[in-house]
């Protein structure tokens, strides 16, 4: 048996061929190790998606390296796979124009830094937390749990609005009384529900706006702010609580009304 093994491994092509697999088994992992290190080495001065794909990119290099010393061991030239390389990059970049130009808005978006993993963001009717910022996409998970990918390129396009980019955020409530109300009396009501609710912040305090005469209403906008946590609550106990407060009180919430007059022909 060793005979046989010492044979074999006398033989240069299978020998070579052997060579160029240990080649690629090494490669990976030292690509592994390399990733890792990349991610020790960097992890106090970067962002956690620049970690991440300064990793990939690291592990992808070493690994493109050793598969290269690979095939040059099996025979391959490397000049020939590097003009196979570059002639296919060339048509790959013909055929591949959408996946360039996200590559390059992903670009963008890591030197510009609009958001960060876990940010909370709105791109066109979409909102949901970052999970993924990569060269060609961001991932996104909605609030009811859905994936969305949104190509970079889109990103760059389109408005996008960090919903968590700030540590408070302000609450924006319109809303109208009949006129009949005392717009002073609604004004304390107001301020005194926002002063109840806990998730309310006192600085910057709550803000009452009287925004003037509607069509069926005094119309108003209360805004009141909340930590940026805690905003999604806010919004829900802030409905609720005006509602019981005005019903305690009397005051009336109107609804669009119209009058309709009919008149005979004859009439006129």
């Amino acid at each position: 048996m060793a005979d046989f093994i010492l044979t074999w491994l006398q033989h240069e092509q299978l020998r070579n061929i052997l060579l160029a697999i240990l080649s690629v088994i090494l490669g990976f992992l030292i690509a592994s190790i390399a990733a890792r290190a990349v991610e020790k080495t960097f992890k106090s001065n970067f962002s956690q998606h620049h970690i991440v794909l300064f990793k990939r990119l690291v592990y992808w290099l070493v690994l493109a390296l050793f598969i290269a010393s690979a095939l040059n061991q099996v025979g391959f030239s490397l000049s020939v796979i590097l003009g196979a390389a570059g002639v296919l990059s060339v048509a790959i970049g013909f055929a591949s124009q959408t996946s360039a130009s996200n590559i390059i808005s992903g670009l963008f978006l890591i030197g510009e830094k609009p958001f960060q993993l876990g940010d909370t963001i709105k791109v066109g009717s979409t909102i949901g937390e970052v999970l993924s910022i990569d060269l060609l996409s961001v991932k996104l998970r909605t609030f009811d749990n859905l994936f969305v990918r949104i190509p970079n390129e889109s990103l760059i396009k389109s408005e996008v609005t960090n919903l968590t980019r700030f540590p408070i955020r302000r609450f924006d409530l319109k809303l109208g009384v009949a006129y009949k109300e005392n717009i002073r009396q609604v004004r304390e009501l107001l301020l005194q529900v926002a002063d109840n609710n806990p998730l309310s912040l006192d600085d910057p305090a709550p803000v009452f706006m009287f925004l003037g005469f509607g069509e069926s209403s005094l119309d108003i906008q209360f805004s009141v702010w909340a930590k940026r946590e805690k905003f999604r609550e806010l919004r829900n106990t802030l409905h609720e609580d005006i509602k019981v407060a005005f019903d305690a009180a009397g005051i009336e919430i109107p609804f669009p009304q119209r009058s309709v007059i009919l008149t005979h022909a004859n009439d006129k």
